[in-house]
């Protein structure tokens, strides 16, 4: 059986493209062939690359500016421009090839998808927990709608996840639908209708053992 070619995208700082091997772990043993993906800086490079792909995991990140309501506090950095432009390039010439988002990933394409985002949960959000384990959060129970298709992958309705998160989604983008949120009510899962994207707040590739299910239903849709 052939292994679906997954675009990864990565952080960026100093001139230096960075990963967690986590990703490509997780990618790996779920039976796709992990590709970093570049970070270009035009659409004719990037439509060649992204031509070899099959799917796309947009990774964790800074904080997203794109949508945002009110200022990102000083414990969270803005995105650099090159990691912006080459995500948005990334994701724009996907097509219709799935992808994954994961934690600035998944508020990545809320805004991309015209919604918005709290720049600071806990002092926007009354009565909210603490979602950044550099605040002191833990992990916490996301809740998960029933009819999602991440419930009918997932086979659970509640999860212990864990949390890394200072922003959150306000208002899901067009075109998605919220399907998890935490106890507290902020968002933790979005997807679109066909499950093309498909959206988590929380860190799976961190917990891989617990959310194998994902990765290998992403890696089967991308083979398809």
């Amino acid at each position: 059986m052939t292994r679906p070619r997954i675009g990864i995208t990565t952080s960026y700082s100093e001139g230096r493209q960075k990963l967690d091997h986590t990703y490509i772990s997780a990618i790996e043993e779920s039976g796709g062939l992990p590709m970093i993906v570049p970070m270009l800086q035009t659409k004719e490079a990037m439509e060649y690359f992204t031509a070899m792909l099959d799917g796309l995991v947009i990774t964790g990140g800074p904080g997203i500016t794109t949508g945002l309501i009110g200022d990102l506090p000083d414990d969270l950095e803005p995105v650099d421009a090159i990691r912006d432009q080459a995500d948005r390039l990334a994701y724009s010439t996907m097509g219709t090839k799935p992808v994954l988002g994961i934690c600035y990933g998944m508020q990545f394409i809320n805004a991309q998808a015209g919604g918005t985002l709290y720049a600071d949960t806990v002092a926007q959000v009354p009565d909210v927990l603490i979602h950044s384990s550099s605040r002191g959060g833990k992990d916490h129970e996301v809740i998960l709608e029933n009819d999602s298709y991440l419930y009918s992958v997932l086979n659970e309705s509640r999860l212990q996840v864990n949390t890394y998160h200072i922003q959150s989604v306000a208002q899901v983008g067009a075109g998605l639908r919220v399907v998890g949120r935490g106890s507290d009510g902020v968002v933790e899962a979005i997807e679109s209708p066909d499950a093309r994207l498909i959206g988590v707040q929380f860190h799976p590739e961190r917990m891989f053992e617990n959310t194998r299910p994902l990765f290998e239903d992403f890696v089967r849709r991308c083979r398809r």
